[in-house]
């Protein structure tokens, strides 16, 4: 039995990793780009729904609506004016500029809140459902559900709405997509849009379990959720979720077992390096055909 709560912790967390891993999946396979401020995009929206509780006498909903669409703002903004001059320059070129605007992010943050961590109880959400002699946290059985929610919805989005298949034409081949009618400039922020939303809806669940705030709140999860794209294979959005879960699983077992506890991120990014190794395009990803 408790085999099976770790193994539902895990997937809990998996879930979390799988939402912030979507972002960065869906940016490269659409623009070809890593985004390396998407953590970073976490810790925004966490800063935005410490502010708005404050303000709205901790109407926690609204504290969260407001913080996604302002995410979903930045994400927009972003792109268009670090990402949009970029396009078509090297990869180097794209990578220095993401790390600058994750250290922009994390010191205008360390500017404004200061270096002290903010206590921030978001949805804390206490019980626990009882199967025999399995327990089951209630804040675990929801972040399951909103994660398998949002991953169905972003698959049927995809596949059946007009803007996913522009999705798709514009991961594979963005100059045919041209020629089609596409706008790929639309399509990209529209990407970058639905990452940083993600972003932020999977900051609510990181603070559910760990309501300390600070400026590099969204760093280390930022770069598991891309160690869980690069597992999934990057650019797949159900590898992304398959990632996700995987290093969930992994992360809840680690901890349980006090002997390599302490070596859990050691492990993770041991079996990113053995996977990439077997396989370099991820469990789930497809080898691409260079135009030349």
């Amino acid at each position: 039995m408790e085999f099976i709560s770790t193994l539902l912790n895990g997937l809990s967390s998996g879930g979390t990793y799988a939402m912030i891993a979507l972002g960065y999946t869906m940016v490269y396979g659409i623009a070809k780009m890593l985004n390396f401020a998407h953590g970073d995009v976490i810790m925004v929206g966490g800063y935005i729904m410490y502010v708005m509780m404050l303000l709205l006498s901790q109407n926690v909903f609204l504290g969260i609506a407001v913080a996604v669409v302002f995410c979903v703002l930045l994400g927009i903004l972003v792109e268009r004016l670090a990402y949009r001059p970029l396009r078509g320059a090297s990869p180097l070129a794209v990578l220095i500029t993401a790390i600058g605007v994750s250290y922009l992010f994390q010191s205008l943050a360390l500017i404004v809140f200061k270096s002290s961590p903010k206590m921030l109880s978001v949805l804390q959400i206490s019980g626990a459902l009882k199967l025999g002699k399995l327990s089951v946290d209630y804040s675990t059985i929801v972040t399951l559900a909103v994660a398998a929610a949002v991953m169905t919805a972003l698959t049927l989005f995809v596949k059946k709405t007009k803007t996913g298949r522009a999705m798709v034409a514009v991961s594979e081949d963005r100059d045919a997509a041209k020629l089609m009618g596409i706008n790929v400039n639309f399509i990209i922020m529209i990407t970058f849009a639905i990452g940083s939303g993600l972003a932020a809806l999977a900051g609510v669940f990181m603070l559910m379990k760990a309501p300390s705030l600070s400026n590099t709140f969204g760093a280390m999860p930022g770069i598991k959720a891309f160690t869980a794209a690069v597992i999934g294979g990057i650019g797949s959005i159900p590898g992304a979720m398959v990632g996700g879960i995987l290093l969930g699983v992994i992360e809840a077992i680690s901890f349980k077992i006090p002997l390599i506890a302490p070596y859990t991120d050691a492990i993770e990014f041991s079996i990113l390096i053995i996977i990439l190794l077997v396989k370099p395009t991820g469990l789930l990803g497809k080898r691409r055909r260079e135009k030349v």
